[in-house]
C-alpha cells in the first residue's frame, strides 16, 4: 500500500544515515548486507530474500543464509518430529 510519501535516492538515504549514526562511507551498503543476512538466518526463504533484495537469481543471494541453531533445531524438528536424538 503507498505511504504517499515519496522515496528517498541512496544519496539521501546515506546522508541520512551518516548524519544520525555518525558512521561514514559504507553504512547504508552493510546494514543491507546485514538485514538480508538476518532474513536469511531466521528462516525466511530463499524468493524472499530475493525479493527484498531485488536479486534475480538466487546464486548471489545464498552468502545470506547462515541459519541460526535455533532455526536449524526448527528444521530438523519438522523433518523428525518424533525424533528427540536431535
Amino acid at each position: 500500500m503507498p505511504s504517499g510519501l515519496a522515496r528517498l535516492s541512496s544519496g539521501q538515504a546515506r546522508a541520512l544515515l551518516d548524519e544520525h549514526t555518525g558512521a561514514a562511507g559504507d553504512g547504508l551498503h552493510e546494514y543491507r548486507h546485514s538485514a538480508l543476512t538476518y532474513l536469511g538466518g531466521r528462516g525466511a526463504s530463499l524468493l524472499m530474500v530475493m525479493a527484498k533484495s531485488r536479486h534475480t537469481k538466487p546464486e548471489p543471494v545464498r552468502r545470506y543464509f547462515n541459519p541460526s541453531p535455533e532455526a536449524a533445531a526448527e528444521v530438523a524438528s519438522l523433518l523428525a518430529p518424533g525424533d528427540r536424538r536431535r
